[in-house]
């Protein structure tokens, strides 16, 4: 079984793809930096990048909720079923109508599935967009008061490499959510807790955020996409927790409090 990994660079993606390799599985990484390279927004390196692919990780950056994700999801799902793709295993998130439209896609094309609906990722503050917020003790952010319970990405990806090397998972679709609901204030006392640094959370106008984050490098139409996460799909919708990991993997998901005291030296410098 060749594994195509899209987002092999990305946080779920490496690693899964770094933990199917470690277990001796073939592995292609799909990234525009890859050999051969792929990327959504270029169909054409679609096709040698799914050559003598047998299953897929199928992640769409920069989220299933931005438009034209659909299109882009239902168009490569069906050419990979049709090059021989066998097994689908769909990263998508919760409470977003444009994620589930791809989710039906992906359960109807005629290979094995597995769906890992998401909630926001922990990592999300360690290791992307929101690093930079954290390092400088305030997370500016167009969100409401609303509780949502952040997974741990190490989690998603102990799902992931059981849905491609255990039996039991096809067919299923996993919502994957940390153990307790947290607010952003909750999570910027938790990292000063962890950091020993004041760290606050500061609601900002969707317009003040879109701004800073043309200023910090994001494109217009990946931060009003942002944007459209923030206010939008965090509007109390989430607010609840599951037990997907415990259902996949027969352990309780990973607590938020864990994630920052194991993490916390990242934002110490």
């Amino acid at each position: 079984m060749t594994i195509l990994v899209l987002g092999g660079t990305g946080k779920t993606g490496r690693r899964i793809a770094d933990r199917l390799s470690a277990r001796g599985l073939p592995v292609r990484i799909g990234s525009r930096s890859a050999s051969p390279a792929f990327d959504w927004q270029d169909r054409s390196t679609w096709r040698d990048a799914l050559d003598g692919v047998t299953a897929v990780y199928l992640s769409y950056y920069p989220d299933l909720a931005f438009p034209g994700a659909y299109d882009d999801v239902k168009a490569f799902t069906e050419l990979a079923v049709s090059s021989g793709a066998r097994r689908l295993v769909l990263l998508s998130g919760r409470g977003e109508p444009e994620a589930q439209a791809s989710e039906r896609t992906v359960r109807e094309s005629g290979a094995e599935w597995t769906v890992l609906r998401c909630s926001w990722f922990m990592q999300n503050f360690s290791e992307d967009f929101l690093l930079g917020s954290v390092l400088d003790g305030v997370i500016a952010l167009p969100a409401a008061d609303v509780p949502e319970p952040f997974v741990d990405v190490e989690d998603i990806v102990d799902v992931a490499v059981a849905a491609f090397t255990e039996e039991g998972h096809a067919g299923r679709l996993y919502e994957l959510t940390g153990p307790r609901l947290l607010t952003f204030a909750d999570v910027a006392a938790e990292l000063s807790r962890a950091t020993g640094r004041t760290i606050v959370f500061l609601r900002v106008t969707p317009e003040e955020y879109v701004t800073s984050a043309v200023e910090h490098g994001v494109t217009v139409g990946e931060a009003h996409g942002l944007t459209h996460l923030f206010t939008d799909i965090l509007d109390g919708r989430n607010a609840t927790v599951t037990d997907g990991v415990r259902q996949a993997l027969g352990r309780p998901a990973r607590d938020f409090t864990d994630f920052a005291r194991a993490s916390a030296q990242v934002w110490k410098r």
